[in-house]
């Protein structure tokens, strides 16, 4: 199931596990394994991977990094398929998300004996992009009433849905607001008018999907087996500069 209706839907590069995810949900539709189970599961892909850089077993890091996001839309997909929405799960993916990003960068510097200050810029500027991507598909999915589970403006705890514990949804949305709120809000400052566009075109989407965490995971992954480990955390800084162009086209085409 999309997360938008078939006529607004875009190309998401990020986006490539979706079918081995889609096969993966179909597969646990009728088990006891529920969402919060498979983002378990992709956490510990994403730790499996980071140990496997240590070992220097890049063939194995690239796997697991790409199973963990096929594993990432999978956990989304079974909620759909099995129609059991939860800010639980959203948020406790977002962090698990973001929680293993930083492991992964600080795994990075201490195999290629970088400079921390441009592991911590590298780490901000992976998150950065993403929350870019995410603002700009959050606008379109609210826009053409597709998955709302995700909000615009996260700035309210929300209401627990069927199913989930109250207590539990905000002890998640206060730690969400903390990993992601600055982000959030360095976004919406460059590019607050982004939420009344009235058009945010398939191309743009697509370009913008390299930003998605998945595409980034498939570029550390491709790196590695390719030996280019050293130039992992100044890549991700240099291809920062692609937000300020993507804003730039954003309003250009909305003007």
């Amino acid at each position: 199931m999309s997360k938008l209706p078939s006529k607004n839907q875009f190309l998401d590069l990020s986006d490539y596990g979706r079918p081995f995810a889609r096969f993966i949900a179909q597969s646990l539709k009728n088990t006891s394994f529920t969402p919060i189970h498979v983002t378990i599961g992709f956490v510990i892909s994403g730790l499996i991977a980071i140990a496997c850089i240590f070992h220097e077993y890049y063939w194995a890091t690239a796997f697991f990094l790409i199973l963990k996001s096929i594993l990432d839309a999978a956990d989304g997909e079974l909620a759909r398929i099995k129609k059991t929405p939860s800010y639980t799960g959203r948020y406790l993916d977002s962090l698990s998300d973001i929680i293993l990003n930083f492991i992964l960068l600080a795994t990075i510097w201490h195999v290629t004996n970088g400079k921390i200050t441009y592991t911590i810029l590298a780490f901000i500027s992976i998150q950065l992009q993403g929350t870019l991507y995410n603002y700009y598909y959050v606008i379109l999915r609210n826009k053409h009433n597709g998955d709302t589970t995700s909000r615009v403006f996260e700035d309210n705890t929300p209401k627990a849905l069927p199913g989930e514990k109250q207590r539990t949804v905000n002890i998640l949305f206060i730690l969400y607001k903390v990993c992601y709120g600055i982000f959030d809000k360095i976004i919406y400052k460059m590019d607050k008018n982004a939420v009344s566009s009235k058009k945010l075109p398939n191309w743009l989407m697509t370009a913008v999907s390299t930003f998605g965490l998945g595409f980034q995971l498939l570029i550390i992954s491709i790196m590695f087996v390719l030996n280019l480990k050293d130039f992992i955390v100044p890549f991700f800084i240099a291809f920062s500069g692609l937000i300020f162009i993507f804003i730039a086209i954003r309003r250009y085409i909305n003007r």
